[in-house]
């Protein structure tokens, strides 16, 4: 029903800021939400999630750097990263879920290096 394309990726220093996108070709208002990543040799973690409500949750590294948002009407949900480290170059994933549901977007590539 769902079809989630990433965009936003890319090189940042160290201390910047990035914004990652993630649009749906189809009606996300049902839908929670997330962000995941995963990094070479780790598993894939959560980053943020907002539920259809509008209740937001982090990961422990993402809190206080992080924030989700979702825009029902334009079919989007962004993550805006601040104060970047490099422990956060990762592949950041899109999550669309209800019910039995679950979409997942192709991926976009964040690195955080000198």
């Amino acid at each position: 029903q769902v079809h989630l394309v990433e965009s936003g990726g890319g090189l940042v220093q160290p201390g910047g800021s990035l914004k990652l996108s993630c649009f749906s070709f189809g009606t996300i208002t049902d839908y929670n939400l997330g962000w995941y990543r995963q990094a070479p040799d780790k598993q894939r973690e959560l980053v943020a999630r907002i539920t259809r409500r509008g209740d937001k949750a982090y990961g422990n590294s993402a809190k206080g750097r992080f924030t989700i948002s979702r825009d029902n009407s334009k079919n989007t949900v962004t993550l805006q990263m601040d104060s970047l480290r490099s422990d956060d170059t990762a592949i950041y994933y899109c999550n669309a879920q209800l019910w039995n549901e679950d979409y997942w977007g192709q991926g976009t590539q964040v690195t955080v290096s000198q």
